[in-house]
């Protein structure tokens, strides 16, 4: 039985060099590696986490959220 995968997306970006212009090019090849998250998925991978390391930054990453937007949420300070 033959298993399919699932193409990434993200690997079929293809950018065309128009007139010469290398510069160009770079940099919109540099903008949608930035924007598509692909240096960050490398980061990520690069070394091996265990299970219990992601949930322990999932857990920290959930309360920075929760914090920032409670703090957001908090009305200001009088000041008189």
């Amino acid at each position: 039985m033959r298993r399919k995968f699932k193409r990434d997306s993200k690997v079929n970006n293809v950018i065309e060099v128009v007139n010469g212009d290398i510069n160009r090019a770079l940099r919109t090849l540099k903008k949608k590696i930035q924007n598509g998250g692909i240096l960050n998925d490398l980061r990520k991978k690069e070394f091996y986490q265990s299970r219990g390391t992601k949930v322990r930054l999932q857990k920290a990453a959930g309360r920075r959220r929760w914090l920032k937007k409670m703090e957001q949420e908090q009305l200001p300070q009088k000041r008189w």
